[in-house]
């Protein structure tokens, strides 16, 4: 009788090989990810804009927070000009004489920041709701569903404009008011994925063992939700990124000692057509690339982790 070799097994038996020759899941995944040269570009991007977010205050050759450093005189310069003192500003400087390299590098520290923290508030929030709904079915989940329906009819910057021009300006104001307009996102995806995976064999035998519904729901449904919920997260950082943007430029979100990238563009658009445009530019050119990585990630990772698309 003749032993069957790994290739005779058949595609079903090539992860159990892998994983015994020491490949996991992580790694495949990884492979998998940067599978394209766009994965590169986007989580290159990516990580480039974290560290220097992270590292302004010791890579930036201003702090533009501090008042004291900063120069009327040196107001509006070209990029590549020096300053009475010497120093040169590659990016010019605005109306105030920031400069606007080390502006543009604190404001991306913000926008970031609140994007991010916005974000992992929303989607605990959403998908705790979303999974407990989910779970719950009935009457409970019709009541969830039609406050989702209810707020995603809004559109998300209205919300937010009604709420921080009752609150005032903040960036702990401006986290707030995005993590009421996008729980719902979260929620209504989680719910989705709930549904399909409420009806595994997994979940019937928990529910035989008489375990906890608590336990069920966030230590064996919830993580099973988790695929989906990744890659609409890291959509939605963007999406929050480029929503706190517009609140700033219209005046009602970071205050204007800390600007944000959205308000530094703010800053610069009146002197747009006076020929200063450096002032504007250069914060909207990082603003796109920070949102075209984040959104390059999060594609690739759609299809990385879906299953339909793998195949």
């Amino acid at each position: 009788m003749t032993q069957a070799l790994p290739h005779d097994l058949g595609p079903a038996a090539a992860e159990p090989i892998r994983a015994e020759r020491g490949e996991s899941l992580l790694r495949r995944r990884l492979s998998a990810y940067f599978d394209t040269p766009l994965a590169f570009v986007g989580a290159g991007l990516l990580v480039l804009l974290l560290v220097v977010a992270i590292a302004a205050p010791w890579i930036a050759p201003q702090n533009p927070y501090d008042l004291a450093q900063l120069d009327i005189m040196d107001g509006r310069l070209a990029p590549g000009e020096k300053a009475a003192a010497g120093f040169t500003y590659y990016l010019g400087t605005d109306e105030q004489g920031r400069d606007m390299l080390s502006a543009i590098l604190y404001g991306l520290r913000i926008s970031l920041f609140v994007g991010v923290v916005s974000t992992l508030f929303a989607c605990t929030i959403g998908a705790s709701i979303g999974v407990a709904a989910a779970y719950a079915g009935g009457k409970v989940e019709s009541f969830v569903m039609r406050v989702v329906d209810l707020q995603l009819s809004f559109p998300a910057i209205l919300i937010a404009l009604v709420l921080l021009a009752v609150w005032g300006r903040g960036i702990d104001k401006v986290i707030i008011a995005l993590v009421i307009v996008q729980w719902a996102y979260y929620a209504r995806t989680v719910r989705g994925s709930a549904l399909v995976e409420r009806g595994r064999e997994y979940i019937e035998a928990a529910r035989c063992l008489a375990l906890p519904r608590s336990r069920i729901v966030f230590r064996h449904l919830l993580p099973n939700c988790l695929p989906p919920l990744i890659v609409v997260a890291t959509v939605q950082v963007a999406h929050a990124i480029a929503l706190e943007a517009t609140l700033s430029f219209l005046g009602v979100g970071v205050p204007v000692t800390e600007p944000s990238l959205g308000l530094l563009i703010k800053n610069g658009y009146d002197y747009l057509l006076s020929g200063k445009y450096w002032i504007s530019t250069y914060p909207g050119v990082a603003l796109v690339i920070a949102i075209v990585a984040i959104n390059l990630v999060g594609d690739r990772l759609r299809d990385v982790l879906n299953p339909r698309l793998s195949r």
